[in-house]
């Protein structure tokens, strides 16, 4: 039994299907950013609303045998589909079969089966006692008609909207916060209740006829608190009224702080759900960039750049500068850029994403350039360097490209001294003021230029200057014309932006798979 066991693990281990329907499962049930699970969700909200809808219904009207077979079956067996597959991904018996296996082998010790497989059936059943849990059970045993008493339990549906609908679970999450203040607040309103139900069943239960048990008092004293007051029972005597008018006091004294606890705990989230729904709408779309602080640099950059940047966000971890560039009219959330939970927040594996590390801290742009590069090699960091000693950290760190504004600066404050017709033409060029644009052409591997010389493209026939080739993250200046282009190369060409155009399109049309 153990060696079949330890084989049904081991081939579940190697069994790519397995692991593709398991972690396709867990993304479905798990993963906010799943295409599928928006669907899905939507899908048991449909169900659980229908099936209240039924129970409603019936109550006073024959319910159709398609509706009903509907109920029972459909929805029933859905919910159950959905019951197993969260126990099925809550955790991986074969996975822990195998390292225990190979940690056993390792240490020269006995293979202890049955205890792994304890340990696994354990914290299923540890899972399957979380009140989510129970309530996805007992979900499903309406589907059992000849107990008519079970049908109450499709309630219990109704719980499951709270796991489906972000908008209940922000409520529920902005409660637990509190949850402190709040159970304070429930002690001392419990305290009140007993102690006036039991003082007005002492003081009035010979003399009140309405009052004959303690429940009775107590009865009245949470009509009375909430301040609802029925008016069934109401006090008799002079002391009964002066405990009516201390507790009408101390429930409006209770609503309030309720109210306020709640109001300042909605206050303190409002951000961060305003925040939340942004990084939810820019990973919707399949590039976009990140701009790590706002300052001066980029002020500069959304001046010059503004009408040609759809989608994008600014970080700051200042609140000041948040605030300042929401005033200028950007999109900016206030979260730490440097931080690894931040930017895992990015959905890197579905989109293309630049970040623009502008803060003025080397260290912290350090830290971004890291932090991106761990989550996703894919993520095109560009940093600002402000001390030419760290360039070297920088590219350990992964960046792609590296700014130096200090030394750019320099340079062009001592070419406008020096060379001041250089610098109107470099300055022209670089702001778009100049009749030449210069501009990227980026080469990938099946386009039709790879493979053919400098000369066959013939630039000068389109009107455009070929000034060089990146290649590998070095710069080629005038390459020779006999040079062949190779796949992600970068050419760098200046010209008339319809000399550029013409030309890209010419090219990009000129494709063929090479073998």
């Amino acid at each position: 039994m153990k060696d079949k066991l330890l084989s049904l693990a081991l081939f579940l281990h190697h069994s790519k299907k397995y692991k593709t329907y398991k972690q396709f499962a867990r993304d479905l049930l798990f993963d906010a950013n799943n295409i599928y699970k928006r669907y899905f969700d939507l899908t048991i909200i449909f169900l659980v609303i229908s099936s209240v809808l039924i129970l409603i219904y019936e109550v006073k009207n024959p319910v159709p045998i398609w509706l009903d077979n509907y109920d029972i079956y459909f929805v029933s067996i859905i919910f159950a589909i959905e019951y197993i597959l969260r126990l099925w991904v809550h955790n991986d018996l074969s996975e822990m079969i195998i390292k225990e296996y190979n940690d056993s082998k390792f240490l020269l010790k006995d293979f202890n089966l049955w205890g792994v497989i304890k340990t696994g059936l354990y914290a299923k059943m540890k899972y399957m006692l979380t009140p989510s849990a129970i309530v996805d059970l007992l979900a499903i045993l309406p589907a059992y008609r000849p107990l008519r008493v079970l049908r109450v339990f499709i309630l219990f549906r109704v719980f499951k909207l709270l796991r489906y609908t972000k908008s209940i679970n922000q409520f529920v999450d902005v409660l637990v916060n509190k949850k402190f203040e709040l159970l304070t607040l429930l002690f001392l309103l419990l305290f009140i209740v007993f102690t006036s139900g039991i003082a007005i069943y002492i003081l009035e239960a010979d003399k009140n006829p309405k009052i004959h048990t303690l429940f009775d008092g107590i009865y009245w004293a949470i009509v009375t608190i909430s301040t609802v007051g029925y008016g069934d029972i109401s006090p008799v005597t002079d002391v009964g009224r002066g405990i009516s008018i201390l507790i009408i006091v101390s429930g409006i004294a209770m609503i309030s702080f309720v109210t306020s606890v709640i109001v300042s705990a909605f206050s303190e989230r409002l951000n961060e759900l305003k925040e939340y729904r942004i990084i939810e709408q820019i990973n919707k779309n399949r590039s976009f960039l990140i701009i790590c602080g706002y300052g001066q640099l980029s002020k500069m950059f959304f001046r010059q750049n503004r009408k040609h940047i759809e989608h994008y966000v600014i970080m700051d971890n200042d609140k000041e500068r948040v605030e300042k560039a929401k005033k200028d009219g950007y999109v900016a959330i206030h979260e730490n850029a440097s931080s690894f939970e931040t930017l895992s927040k990015f959905d890197s594996q579905y989109a293309d994403i630049t970040i623009l590390c502008l803060t003025s801290s080397d260290v912290e742009n350090i830290y971004i350039t890291l932090n991106a590069k761990s989550i996703s090699r894919k993520i095109k960091v560009i940093a600002r360097v402000n001390d030419p000693e760290t360039i070297d950290k920088f590219k350990h760190a992964g960046a792609d490209e590296i700014l130096m504004p200090n030394i750019v600066a320099n340079t062009m404050i001592y070419t406008a001294i020096t060379q001041p017709t250089m610098y109107k033409a470099i300055h022209a060029i670089l702001t778009g003021k100049s009749i030449a644009n210069i501009d990227e052409i980026h080469v990938h591997h099946s386009h039709g230029m790879v493979e053919k010389q400098i000369k066959e493209l013939d630039f000068k026939s389109s009107k455009l200057l070929f000034i060089g080739i990146q290649r590998e993250g070095e710069f080629i200046f005038n390459p020779p014309s006999d040079e062949q282009i190779q796949p992600y190369d970068i050419l760098l060409v200046m010209g008339r932006k319809i000399s550029l155009e013409y030309f890209k399109s010419m090219h990009e049309g000129d494709i063929s798979v090479k073998k």
